[in-house]
């Protein structure tokens, strides 16, 4: 995962929590090349959480999850699940879980990753609609690299959708296959 997203900052501060701890190591070893290991052990922390458990494991899971995957159909089945997750995490256990966080954080990357996947699929009208939803949030992005990088991801997705182009883009999270 080249981007680093707001669930990863969530990932990165946690503490006390056993699941989110565990999801870093398997995101630490995702980055550093071990993605086969990374998705194993992200499964097995899915198949622990359950669909009913809680959103903000659930949320950061499918998150990662779809970014340990090339084929942008299958990245589409865990987007959707970490938008669907997402839009049930209470601002309350966001704060929980780490004080500097809002849920409406989560939302242009989570949106951004939605855009890029429809693109790559062909359905661009299906990505506008992302890359809309993605810009409503853009403004609560920090002034930061963090904030900049999505802003960047979003012009590009933007421009390869205008251009019809179903390439992957050399800044996205994820495997290089």
């Amino acid at each position: 995962m080249s981007t680093t997203t707001t669930a990863a900052t969530a990932t990165a501060s946690a503490g006390t929590d056993p699941t989110m701890d565990a999801m870093g190591r398997a995101v630490v070893a995702g980055r550093a090349g071990d993605t086969r290991a990374a998705r194993r052990q992200l499964l097995e922390l899915w198949s622990k959480t359950g669909v009913t458990g809680d959103p903000l494991h659930r949320c950061s899971l499918a998150h990662y999850l779809a970014d340990l995957h090339d084929d942008p159909a299958q990245a589409l089945a865990w987007d959707v699940r970490a938008l669907d997750a997402a839009d049930a995490v209470t601002e309350q256990r966001v704060q929980e879980h780490h004080a500097g966080l809002h849920i409406a954080g989560f939302y242009p990357s989570l949106h951004l990753n939605l855009a890029d996947d429809y693109r790559r699929l062909g359905s661009f009208d299906a990505a506008t609609e992302h890359l809309d939803a993605a810009r409503t949030y853009a403004p609560g992005l920090p002034p930061d690299a963090y904030g900049d990088t999505l802003r960047t991801a979003l012009d590009e997705v933007a421009e390869a959708v205008a251009r019809r182009d179903t390439t992957r883009r050399p800044s996205a999270p994820g495997p290089t296959t």
